[in-house]
């Protein structure tokens, strides 16, 4: 695909942060350009649980949840050995794949009056005076005026994230499964959470009975076992009987697992000033918070949606857009990764554990303070 020139606004990423972010600027009339590098829909390494939040942006976006299939999640449980523990949600979240909502939010996009270029993988960006480059390799390099950075846990080469003091020693593994029946209806409406030596994993139903099982663990926990899928999820097992139950006779429905490795969890940009002001850096280009809370997807539909608005109302603000969301996330990301840090040893595991099999509703307080905040989301939707 030869695309050259200048353009006013470019996005680079498909996933929620950028394709919201093109659903907000083609509605209100501008010029937008979003470039995806992968030619067709595809599966992610996410836990793929939309939180109250996350659910409120999709509605803004005119996104019908039940349409897509999305499933219904009342309840979290938490496993830690052969011990289990539950209690109610603070709110109804939904189940939604990927690889559907990326795609809906990308089609909604482009009726809206975005252009979508797909196939295309963005090499290098570079400031000059003019705007922000792109090198895009063997299509023609394009000029942006002002550039919406949402290329997810890939860095883009002048653009890199800085993850010092993040923890990245860390492997993240997902995979679909049809779970034999009794396990499928013993799933229906829950959140699984399992705590295992040198990682924890999570279990939901998607759109369709799909049980997706995203697990992370750190590096030395996955070379003790061979570099193996299938023996991690054995020596997990051993340790945490639920899974093996919940696994036993289903149907893996992905040839291999997806993995992404050294995730920069506790990651959180500040304000450079040594990058241009068109700059804004999106989704998990702004802000990594760990798996355990969920929270990933409300965080890249939050950040989608005050760059847009901040960009409409105050033009190439990307340093004020950076110090907001800043202001948004950190209490919920510093939370996150202190609970991240805790789990990842024998003694945090059990004092996690006890503390909520003793008092179940510190699940829920735990799932209310690692969200964006109700006031933070509703300034951002009051914003046009």
């Amino acid at each position: 695909m030869n695309v050259a020139g200048k353009e006013e606004i470019v996005i680079v990423g498909g996933g929620l942060a950028g394709a919201s972010t093109a659903c907000i600027l083609a509605e209100a009339g501008r010029p937008t350009l979003l470039i995806e590098r992968d030619p067709e829909p595809r599966h992610k390494v996410c836990g793929e649980f939309l939180s109250i939040e996350a659910q409120a942006y999709l509605a803004d976006l005119s996104l019908d949840l039940d349409r897509l299939g999305a499933s219904r999640i009342s309840r979290i449980r938490l496993a830690h050995g052969r011990a289990m523990t539950e209690a109610e949600l603070p709110f109804l979240a939904r189940g939604l794949s990927r690889r559907v909502l990326d795609e809906a939010l990308l089609q909604k996009a482009q009726s809206r009056g975005a252009r979508i270029h797909r196939g295309v993988s963005v090499r290098e960006i570079a400031a000059n005076g003019d705007g922000i480059s792109l090198d895009m390799g063997s299509s023609a390099p394009i000029l942006a005026e002002t550039l919406f950075l949402a290329s997810g846990k890939h860095d883009v080469r002048g653009a890199k994230r800085m993850p010092a003091g993040t923890m990245n020693d860390l492997i993240g593994f997902k995979g679909h499964y049809r779970l034999a029946q009794a396990q499928q209806v013993a799933l229906e409406g829950c959140v699984e959470a399992m705590l295992f030596s040198g990682g924890y994993a999570g279990l939901q139903l998607v759109e369709d009975g799909t049980a997706n099982l995203c697990l992370v663990v750190a590096r030395h926990g996955f070379d003790a076992v061979g570099k193996s899928w299938d023996a991690l999820l054995d020596r997990i097992a051993a340790e945490c009987p639920h899974l093996g139950m919940r696994l036993g006779g289903a149907q893996p429905l992905f040839e291999r697992p997806l993995s992404i490795f050294q995730i920069p969890y506790g990651y959180l940009h500040a304000p450079d000033a040594g990058e241009p002001p068109g700059l804004f850096r999106l989704g998990d280009q702004a802000a990594v918070i760990p798996s355990f809370t969920g929270d990933g997807m409300s965080i890249a539909l939050h950040s989608g949606r005050l760059a847009a608005t901040t960009f409409l109302a105050q033009g190439q603000a990307g340093a004020t857009f950076h110090r907001r969301l800043r202001d948004d996330v950190q209490r919920s990301l510093r939370l996150a990764s202190v609970l991240n840090a805790a789990v990842r040893y024998r003694v945090g595991r059990q004092a996690v554990f006890h503390l909520c099999s003793a008092w179940p509703a510190a699940m829920r307080h735990v799932t209310s303070l690692t969200r964006v905040q109700e006031t933070s989301v509703s300034a951002a939707l009051a914003a046009r």
